[in-house]
């Protein structure tokens, strides 16, 4: 199979939706990563989206839709608190977790009874879902185990020859997954960090949020599985007055031992490095976000075996930067 990247004109945007209604899968941008859709409702298509990945059947899929009507096509129950979140985030980088209905196949929930549904705010993915006109359920459109993509390149290195169709929106704008709340029970928890912070969810919801720390039973994309991982090790510092000089001697080390490092800092603290290689991640949090899988890859690319990375406060975007920290480095801090 030939995979072709289309430029997000409406004709290509159309094309790709009548792959989907054909029982295709195809790879599309969010403002989060690109993802691999298929029409949620036609099992043999999800089925289609795990055999491409490699993804473990046990692990549930994210149901993208156009609009809140997309949201009730797929949810047996939403709250009033789902009805809030809805209308304060969505469209956005919010996931939330619903009990589902007995319609959707099992296949894209693994057999939970709930369902994570999320309206993307991207431009070119809010065309393509309305032109698709079903529920699109959707994982990152990469290998699994790799680091999530943000580009259409990044698709293309992963799933050449196994997907016809890659639609081209850009780099995305935040770079990391949604944040995915469970609203299904009595009370909200938080299942993983992303693009909307938990103080900005504790606003919202007037109240704390339980934060669900892991789970023996893949309770959402990113729980359970080893996630965001390039070739290189990964290694990451905790966030602490003494980080630049602890991440300084583990390389040197590193390089006394016949490794290639490679730093991920943010630009105010690169000249702490020296003459040490590194990536400069941008002037803030927002943008060490954005440039993570990148940078990932890029280390890979650049024949580097093992990744120093830097913390970074846990408020706001740190959480989720964090997380995927946490996830592809096996939990490996310095």
């Amino acid at each position: 199979m030939r995979t072709v990247i289309l430029d997000s004109k409406e004709e290509n945007i159309v094309r790709c939706a009548e792959h989907i209604a054909n029982g295709g899968v195809v790879a599309f941008p969010t403002e989060t990563v690109y993802g691999l859709g298929a029409d949620a409702f036609n099992p043999d298509a999800v089925r289609e989206i795990f055999r491409v990945k490699g993804r473990p059947s046990d692990n549930p899929l994210i149901v993208h839709v156009h609009s809140v009507r997309g949201v009730r096509e797929v949810a047996e129950i939403v709250p009033p608190l789902a009805e809030k979140l809805m209308s304060e985030f969505m469209p956005g980088a919010l996931t939330l977790v619903l009990k589902k209905k007995k319609d959707l196949p099992d296949c894209v929930t693994a057999g939970l009874n709930t369902v994570g549904v999320r309206m993307p705010s991207n431009p070119v993915c809010r065309e393509f879902l309305r032109a698709c006109n079903v529920p699109v359920c959707a994982p990152s459109a990469n290998t699994s185990t790799k680091p999530s993509p943000t580009c259409a390149r990044h698709v293309y290195d992963d799933l050449y020859g196994k997907i016809p169709f890659i639609l081209d929106g850009g780099e995305c704008e935040i770079g990391l997954e949604s944040t995915i709340l469970d609203v299904s029970g009595a009370s909200p928890r938080l299942l993983r960090a992303g693009g909307i912070s938990l103080q900005a969810l504790e606003k919202a919801c007037g109240r704390n949020i339980e934060v669900v720390g892991g789970s023996t039973v893949a309770l959402c994309p990113g729980m359970k599985y080893k996630h965001y991982s390039p070739k290189a090790e990964v290694l990451f510092s905790a966030y602490y007055g003494g980080m630049s000089e602890r991440i300084d001697e583990v390389y040197d080390t590193l390089v006394l031992s016949g490794k290639r490092p490679v730093i991920l800092c943010a630009d105010f603290n690169a000249k702490k490095y020296g003459e040490r290689k590194k990536y400069e991640m941008g002037a803030d949090y927002e943008a060490y976000a954005r440039s993570l899988f990148a940078s990932l890859r890029r280390a890979d690319a650049d024949g580097y075996d093992t990744v120093l990375a830097e913390g970074v406060p846990s408020d706001g975007i740190g959480a989720a930067i964090i997380n995927r920290l946490v996830k592809s480095s096996g939990g490996k801090i310095i």
